[in-house]
């Protein structure tokens, strides 16, 4: 926190470099403040494409470097009045956060970080608020978790040979039963977004920080995310966001 303090800086640059995933250009901030309903006050992460701003990756299909074989990324098109993939089922709203970090790097306002370990010092860090952690290289991860107090994690990566994906820090994102079933014979915890609460397995609870658990707690403070690192079922959670009506 004293380093966060002293620079002043409300986000810094921990990773520069390809995506794990097809080789791109990508990069990764660290937001050190969040004012995000559900999660919390995070430590909140965004991988980006380093020249395609996110609405344009998303629309061209580019995010593939980011988001690799994740469903929800939606279809490419070239339509020109709409600004987004379509049929794209991603809670994340492109225009608010990401958007904004987009342009925020490209300005040069955040600092590269020379001690990733202290920007998690003593916080609970959320990985890959928007984009795949699987695409960066897991000692990023492994520097910024190291003295945090806990976090969340999710990838779609599972079956990428060149993606960095860590099922003792990521939660394997599911998109059907049958993999969830995959994961969970590997001893790994999933994630899963289902059509409704009756699609609620056994070995899995609904997300305590959703509507349909009653908003019981925010991520913050639940701490279930966070891959085969912590004993405990798997979490379902109903579709929901601005291309939940597509899912």
């Amino acid at each position: 926190m004293d380093y966060i303090m002293k620079t002043k800086a409300r986000g810094f640059i921990i990773y520069e470099g390809p995506s794990l995933i097809d080789g791109a250009p990508i990069f990764v901030v660290a937001l050190t403040q969040s004012g995000n309903v559900k999660t919390g006050n995070m430590i909140q992460t965004y991988i980006m494409l380093q020249d395609i701003e996110p609405l344009a990756a998303n629309k061209t299909g580019a995010d593939y470097s980011i988001c690799g074989n994740c469903r929800h990324r939606g279809t490419p098109h070239n339509d020109p009045d709409r600004k987004t993939a379509k049929d794209r089922t991603c809670y994340v709203t492109l225009f608010h956060g990401p958007l904004n970090v987009y342009k925020q790097y490209k300005a040069g306002k955040y600092p590269k970080a020379d001690n990733i370990a202290q920007i998690g010092n003593g916080r609970k860090v959320r990985l890959g608020t928007y984009g795949d952690p699987a695409a960066v290289p897991s000692s990023i991860w492994d520097a910024l978790l190291s003295d945090c107090v806990d976090h969340t994690a999710y990838s779609h990566q599972s079956d990428i040979v060149t993606a960095d994906y860590r099922p003792d820090l990521f939660m394997q994102s599911a998109d059907t039963l049958e993999q969830a079933m995959t994961a969970w014979d590997r001893d790994e915890r999933t994630f899963r977004v289902v059509s409704s609460v009756n699609d609620v397995q056994p070995g899995e609870i609904l997300c305590p920080a959703s509507a349909e658990a009653g908003h019981r707690v925010q991520c913050h403070d639940c701490g279930l995310c966070a891959g085969s690192s912590i004993k405990a079922k798997s979490i379902a959670i109903v579709a929901h966001g601005t291309g939940a009506k597509h899912f």
